[in-house]
């Protein structure tokens, strides 16, 4: 028996599945081989025969194979992601449906007192008479990605029960630790088998990206000296206060809670530390390459005058960079991509929104590696966090743009 978007993304919804940057295995905690594990089962009872979880990659990997007597030569894929953020708790999800949305305010947790609010969050008004799914207030909802496993599982469903929808052969994978940048790094090109693909990973119905924010990481370590208060003039050096410094130092307006659009930041994510060391994790982000570059410049100069002021070997700042944008290698060559998928919209009744993700996929590092991905919605908004929501028919909906894709042949590139 069939099942639908719904349905699915609530039983995946259930699974513990954050990922953890901390962590020393691969992928960075169980709950995503269980989650994995649970999709071969299915993709096996589907009738995907070569439905595997690789325990290299950490991936699942499956195909469908093409029905249209060759019409379509390339192979297409899609690709979503199973951890959730670590930022918020994972553990005991409990979504819950609210039918026939009437605009107003959503109680999560009247204990706790978190309220969804369209005052906060102006675009639930969109929402109007649709279902939400939300969160009970005391964990993330995992929308992100769970929404877009579910719209492809789902696809894939339909794809196969259904010998009217002609399509070339299909590839699907579902990757581990994309939110901490880690998992897509051992993702097997020959292994998939796709030509081109889509990642199903954004937000609001409608989105459609092929560009992100080129990427990096910042840890800054300040060693300091520690001297009795009483006689510490001339001689202790207070590494908090350097700390603070070095972060005073940094263009003000540039942060994620004052930026939008195009605009990069820096991120200070955490912050910790006393007079003798403290440590600053920051990420720095920016669209344009040249702009990105001159971020971690500066942090670089930054941590050049502090050492010249408070002595050498004070402040010790590494910087790694984690992924590229993706524009460079969508544009112009596949294009067609977008434009295919915007008609698709366009053919569904879908108002497409094209813009720059402020933030990055799987997709980036794979259209880097040779593999063109832009980025699909997935129907979620609020990510990462308790106020997080989806909308049932928005994944009805995606659920049935990934089947447009799949069997309109667009995917084939045209000259």
């Amino acid at each position: 028996m069939s099942e639908n978007v719904l349905s699915r993304f609530l039983r995946y919804a259930k699974i513990n599945t954050q990922s953890d940057e901390d962590s020393a295995s691969f992928p960075s905690t169980g709950g995503q081989r269980v989650l994995a594990k649970l999709l071969v089962d299915e993709l096996l009872r589907l009738g995907l025969s070569d439905a595997a979880y690789d325990e290299k990659s950490g991936c699942v990997y499956a195909h469908i194979p093409a029905n249209d007597g060759g019409l379509n030569p390339k192979t297409l894929g899609f690709i979503s992601h199973m951890d959730t953020s670590p930022e918020t708790s994972g553990e005991n999800v409990r979504p819950r449906l609210i039918a026939d949305y009437d605009g107003g305010d959503i109680m999560l947790s009247e204990k706790l007192g978190i309220v969804l609010s369209p005052e906060m969050y102006p675009e639930m008004r969109n929402y109007v008479g649709k279902t939400l799914i939300v969160t009970d207030g005391n964990t993330l909802l995992g929308a992100d990605d769970k929404a877009g496993v579910a719209e492809i599982m789902t696809m894939a469903e339909r794809l196969i029960s259904d010998g009217d929808l002609k399509h070339g052969r299909i590839a699907i994978a579902f990757t581990p630790d994309e939110e901490i940048g880690g998992g897509i790094a051992r993702f097997d090109l020959e292994r998939f088998g796709a030509d081109y693909a889509y990642t199903v990973d954004g937000g609001a119905l409608g989105e459609l990206e092929y560009e992100c924010f080129n990427a990096a990481s910042a840890e800054v370590t300040v060693r300091g000296v520690n001297i009795h208060t009483g006689e510490a003039k001339g001689k202790m050096k207070n590494a908090s206060r350097i700390a603070l410094e070095f972060d005073g130092l940094l263009p003000a307006g540039e942060r994620p809670e004052l930026t939008e659009g195009y605009e990069g930041f820096f991120h200070l994510e955490s912050i910790r530390g006393g007079v003798e060391s403290a440590e600053l994790e920051y990420l720095i982000r920016d669209h344009d390459r040249e702009k990105f570059e001159q971020k971690k410049q500066l942090m670089i100069s930054i941590a050049g005058g502090l050492n010249e002021k408070y002595g050498q070997g004070t402040v010790e700042l590494v910087i790694k960079d984690t992924y590229r944008n993706m524009r460079d290698k969508i544009c112009p060559d596949n294009m067609f991509l977008i434009e295919q998928a915007e008609a698709a919209m366009r053919q569904l009744g879908i108002e497409p929104k094209i813009q720059p993700i402020r933030g990055g996929t799987d997709g980036a590092n794979l259209s880097w590696r040779g593999l063109p991905c832009p980025n699909l919605c997935a129907g979620g908004h609020n990510f990462h966090g308790r106020y997080e929501y989806c909308c049932a028919e928005s994944m009805e909906k995606i659920t049935e743009l990934l089947i447009k894709l799949a069997v309109s042949g667009s995917y084939i590139k045209r000259h």
